[in-house]
């Protein structure tokens, strides 16, 4: 399996935005976090959360490619659980179909790293002192962060999780994050 420092490498050699790579520090946290939850493998988790959005910036423009390639540049390199959650956490565009509970997680996962983060940016405090009832009540304005898919962050009942549950441990796995990468 690809270590962490390759991971990190292989991501910079795709050249993402600051913002792209700040997703990927904040969908390994919660994908890290997730693992912890349910006594799966943390390394894994977190290296597909880091790894999941390889490919966007040559597949931006091509969204049904999107995860699809990043899967077949990994093969080999992350085990096909981890392949075959980063294939469906697109899989409104690339025609995967998520099914297990690693699907799931990175799904809501990284999903609702974007909804947290535009909420921090909205705060005096950021991150700190960030309640799941806040973030609850982003996620009923619809024009708020309006890219981010409401339906794959409710996906976390699917990977076991009710929301509380998830938007606490998602904003405690971020905190944590932005203090060791702050940026």
């Amino acid at each position: 399996m690809i270590s962490r420092e390759k991971a990190l490498a292989l991501l910079e050699e795709h050249k993402p935005t600051p913002s792209l790579m700040q997703h990927a520090l904040a969908s390994e946290a919660v994908m890290r976090a997730l693992a912890r939850h349910f006594g799966e493998d943390e390394n894994l988790w977190g290296l597909t959360g880091l790894l999941h959005d390889l490919d966007y910036p040559t597949t931006a423009q091509h969204p049904e490619r999107h995860g699809l390639e990043t899967a077949e540049a990994l093969a080999g390199q992350l085990p096909p659980e981890a392949l075959a959650a980063i294939r469906s956490h697109n899989a409104e565009c690339n025609g995967s179909t998520p099914s297990s509970r690693f699907d799931f997680a990175l799904r809501c996962g990284e999903t609702v790293t974007g909804l947290i983060a535009a909420a921090a940016r909205m705060r005096p405090t950021g991150l700190q002192g960030m309640e799941p009832k806040s973030i609850k009540k982003k996620m009923k304005d619809k024009a708020f962060a309006a890219s981010v898919s409401r339906e794959n962050i409710k996906q976390c009942s699917l990977a076991g999780l009710d929301l509380d549950e998830f938007l606490t441990l998602a904003i405690t796995a971020m905190q944590t994050c932005s203090s060791s990468h702050s940026a």
